[in-house]
């Protein structure tokens, strides 16, 4: 049995995906719940980017404990620095540095020769090495490389240091078959190969991320760095959930590689991400997608309750999809609420457990029937935020089809009531003019959509916006069996957001 390292980029890669926002806390978050989840790595930022990008980095570094903290740099001493800096807080340390090798990035990117590639990447993998002994080195744009000089810039950088080398294909360019060739061809010349771990990075732009690192799996690589939900630049990166749920459910395919990974997390951990990006998953998503288990067709239906076999491969708890039927009612006490929050993967503290519980009772004079996803929904609006500055004391609404939608919102700010009263082109955006006057701070809506939790008259409804204001720009949910009252939480939501950076 051979291990498979899981190197999740989330919070780097995963976070350039265009409209992904995340401030410090949000990353925090992640970074927690992805270290419940097994990963081996995780990649918390890029430091030099911005001093909010070192502060996150670092922040994370001194608070995970249990896996490994990583930091890219580009190959220059500057870069190396400010990762150093702010991964040297954590137990396990990694630097990751990369340089293009492709003719195309040498020429119009860098404008280097070859040997001048090899010169730099030489002297600052060594200069990393002696500041942490967890170097990893990427030549970006790999698989567009030339091989004889893609494996001398490999033995180079082995020679020099580097514990894991990794080969991405920067542009999703590449097929299976030929990924899989390029990983056993760096095993067959690099003569030094056996001292480092191969790992592989693969975009989703030709829909083959997974289907490229199963490959390279096959061909020896056995680090795989991939996101959640598969989310990161253009059309994004290889799907954590996916490459892990491939490693376990066709074992007899891979020579006994395993993963640490604790699947019964993953559900958990994709609505996180989803959440605090404001990345919705498709309902075809494979493995977390909610229509991933459900079966329409009456043959497949009939042949599931004959046996579950049938038709699914993957149990459904084993990813930490959890029963769909009725859960808990307006009677149910804390300690019934608290043990289904367990069971659902959520231990809260003393604190957020007061919190949940006015919000649980509160739904369930709303609701006949509460489900487990109405209740995970109640919960991310809250645990994800930090203490509120700006609350909703109430707001009413006048609207119809011959008058102007009006508004009027009462918000509290540190113990002060403010009050305004705005028309709109309906009733939500009358509300959200209305916050605006009695905030003060003009935002500017960049996004808004609007779906069902769960199903029935009573369904709770989810609201998900992007907001812009400040010159900052946060995604933030709400939910309400009242469509216009989510709204509003989501757009409160959003200022505090606004207010923590």
């Amino acid at each position: 049995m051979e291990k498979l390292i899981i190197f999740d980029t989330t919070l780097r890669d995963g976070e350039q995906a265009p409209g992904a926002s995340l401030n410090k806390k949000e990353k925090l978050e992640i970074a927690e719940a992805l270290l419940d989840m097994g990963v081996d790595v995780i990649e918390a930022g890029f430091p030099i980017a911005s001093e909010g990008d070192f502060d996150s980095v670092k922040q994370i570094a001194k608070l995970i404990k249990g896996a490994e903290v990583c930091g890219l740099a580009r190959c220059i001493k500057s870069d190396i620095d400010a990762a150093y800096n702010a991964v040297k807080y954590a137990k396990k340390p990694r630097i990751h540095i990369f340089l293009a090798t492709s003719k195309i990035h040498m020429q119009y990117k860098l404008k280097k020769a070859e040997e001048e590639i090899i010169r730099l990447a030489v002297q600052n993998v060594s200069y990393a090495r002696k500041l942490c002994k967890n170097v990893e080195f990427s030549p970006e744009d790999a698989t567009r490389s030339d091989r004889d000089f893609l494996y001398r810039v490999i033995q180079a950088v082995i020679n020099a240091g580097a514990s894991t080398v990794n080969i991405p294909d920067t542009v999703g360019y590449t097929e299976p078959q030929e990924y899989g060739s390029l990983i056993n061809g760096i095993t067959e010349n690099v003569p030094n190969i056996d001292k480092v771990v191969i790992s592989v990075h693969c975009h989703n732009d030709l829909g083959l991320a997974v289907a490229n690192s199963l490959s390279a799996i096959k061909n020896g690589a056995r680090q795989v760095e991939c996101t959640i939900n598969g989310i990161g630049e253009r059309a994004g990166n290889a799907s954590l959930e996916e490459i892990v749920m491939n490693v376990k459910t066709r074992a007899d395919m891979y020579c006994g590689v395993y993963t640490d990974i604790k699947t019964k997390q993953i559900y958990k951990t994709s609505r996180l991400v989803s959440k605090l990006t404001g990345f919705t998953v498709a309902p075809n998503k494979a493995i977390v997608g909610n229509n991933a288990f459900r079966h329409e067709s009456g043959i497949h239906q009939d042949g599931v309750l004959k046996e579950r076999s049938t038709y699914e491969i993957i149990k459904p708890e084993d990813v930490g999809f959890t029963g769909r039927g009725i859960v808990l009612g307006k009677h149910s006490g804390r300690h019934a609420l608290d043990s289904k929050l367990k069971e659902l993967g959520f231990h809260l503290t003393p604190a957020q457990l007061d919190n949940i519980s006015v919000r649980f009772k509160q739904l369930a004079d709303k609701k006949k029937i509460i489900f487990d996803d109405d209740l995970i929904s109640l919960l991310e609006d809250d645990i994800g935020l930090e203490k509120p500055v700006w609350k909703l004391k109430g707001f009413e609404i006048n609207s119809g089809t011959s008058i102007v939608p009006c508004a009027a919102v009462r918000l509290s700010y540190k113990s002060k009531e403010f009050s305004a009263r705005s028309s709109g082109d309906g009733p939500v955006d009358a509300c959200f003019k209305a916050i605006d006057k009695a905030s003060g701070v003009k935002g500017s809506l960049q996004d808004y959509r609007i779906e069902a939790v769960t199903h029935g008259k009573d369904a709770l409804g989810e609201v998900s916006l992007k907001l812009k204001a400040k010159g900052r720009v946060v995604t933030a949910r709400g939910s309400s069996t009242d469509i216009i009252e989510a709204s509003v939480i989501a757009y409160i939501n959003a200022l505090n957001k606004i207010e923590s950076f």
